[in-house]
């Protein structure tokens, strides 16, 4: 029997509840679901809606269940039309009518919203335990790459001198957006639909936040009951959440596919963490980060899937939502599953310092420290800025530097250069000077990469 086939006269199709059934994904909700109705069923008790002795009946009979699916001694009927339908039907056939007591005061309206909240709260914390470990990895390849001078880019040409470890903050600083982001979704979706049955709450005298209590749901009741069973906020807030860490890991991901080319060699990814060709054997592939760029474009599908879904849907609850589940679901699995990879990866590739170094000194990345060196002796930026690219125009066309440029070329162009031009346009003065707060100077990143770890605890 369906829970609700007492005013059909003629069973469903076979397609139809093939089409209909989603126990397939949301049994993932199996003990978020037993908690909530034993909280459910102990706030009865609690009321006079039902006798005690018939809500402990009720509260042992779920225990029991949830024991045996985690055990593996019961397992979810692929025929159940859902997960709250298998665990009502399991309880009826152990307890009898007491069991048929359970779904009092209760729609499966309420009942799904409230397990895919407390479901999605526990997927929440376990997504920022892994995002703080990213940004653990990150503050430490900072540390260790302090000093280490690489090409800063715009529209990907070389710019100006940087390092890898502030480089590495600036990701650090992404992720640590995140996870605020994510903290503060996490307290939106912190509120208890329970109570508010199909749409209208109900005439029985239950106490919706002592329930509300009992699950740990910090923000109380959802405080209109329409609301409580139509929203999806939380899910789409999540959603977002993810595509937007995704975006950020796929930019990484780019740099690092380009970083451990020939044409850069900036890094080296570890052999536990790339592949190889079956026919070049030579070929080393960054397959994890390629892996993490595509998927960033599942997670706003997933995205896209529940805007859409929920965009035309009158209040309250329709059958639409039901396609809720397995869009979050999949963003859910892909962000935990890219940053379990992606962390690793970063933290084990080897940083490749001469490489990245002979990159910087090729470019001309120090051309704004040498006009900004005349600016110093008293030149208007704009002269200096001309005088500069004059400069760097000569140094292409002769195959040198302004490191390696003779000093009486210098003054040929401007009598203000002096032989202290050779220390202000090296990269390392170039890089140590950049201590203003935000800047790349060795000091700066760690210090900022202390004041993060500080941040986020152990």
């Amino acid at each position: 029997m369906k829970l609700w086939e007492g005013g059909f006269h003629k069973e469903p199709a076979r397609v139809t509840n093939d089409f209909n059934s989603s126990v397939s994904f949301d049994s993932r909700m199996a003990e978020e679901d037993i908690e909530g109705s034993i909280a459910h069923a102990k706030m009865l008790g609690e009321c006079g809606v039902l006798a005690p002795e018939e809500a402990e009946r009720i509260c042992a009979g779920l225990h029991g269940i949830l024991q045996d699916l985690k055990s593996g001694k019961l397992q979810i009927d692929p025929e159940a039309e859902d997960i709250h339908t298998f665990v009502e039907e399991k309880l009826t056939a152990r307890l009898g009518d007491t069991g048929r007591r359970l779904h009092t005061a209760r729609s499966r309206n309420d009942q799904v919203a409230a397990d895919l909240r407390m479901y999605l709260k526990k997927e929440c914390k376990e997504i920022l335990q892994l995002l703080k470990g990213m940004v653990q990895v990150l503050c430490k390849r900072a540390l260790e790459t302090k000093d280490a001078v690489m090409p800063g880019y715009t529209h990907l040409q070389r710019a100006q001198p940087v390092t890898f470890g502030h480089h590495m903050l600036a990701y650090a600083e992404m992720f640590l957006r995140d996870m605020d982001r994510f903290r503060s979704a996490g307290k939106r979706m912190d509120f208890c639909p329970l109570g508010a049955c199909a749409l209208a709450g109900t005439t029985y005298p239950i106490n919706r936040e002592r329930t509300a209590e009992l699950l740990g749901f910090s923000g109380g009741p959802v405080r209109n009951s329409v609301d409580a069973v139509s929203d999806r906020d939380f899910c789409l807030e999540l959603a977002s959440c993810i595509s937007i860490c995704m975006m950020h890991l796929s930019r990484f991901s780019e740099e690092i596919v380009l970083w451990c080319s020939w044409e850069f060699r900036f890094v080296k990814l570890d052999d536990a963490y790339s592949t190889g060709s079956s026919i070049m054997p030579q070929k080393k592939n960054p397959d994890i980060a390629e892996l993490v760029r595509g998927k960033a474009g599942r997670a706003y599908g997933d995205m896209i899937s529940l805007f859409t879904m929920m965009k035309g849907l009158p209040l309250a609850y329709d059958k639409d939502m039901q396609e809720d589940k397995e869009a979050i679901f999949d963003a859910v699995d892909t962000l935990k599953i890219c940053l379990s990879a992606f962390t690793p990866m970063v933290a084990t590739m080897k940083i490749l310092r001469d490489s990245m170094r002979a990159a910087a000194s090729e470019g001309f990345l120090n051309a704004t420290d040498c006009a900004d060196y005349l600016v110093g002796k008293g030149l208007p930026f704009r002269t200096a800025y001309r005088i500069t690219g004059d400069l760097v125009g000569y140094c292409t066309e002769h195959r040198l530097t302004l490191e390696t440029l003779p000093l009486e070329v210098y003054q040929e162009h401007c009598n203000q250069f002096g032989p202290d031009i050779y220390e202000a346009v090296s990269l390392d003065h170039c890089v140590s000077g950049r201590s203003i707060p935000g800047g790349p100077a060795p000091q700066n990143v760690e210090a900022e990469a202390g004041e993060i770890l500080k941040s986020i605890g152990p």
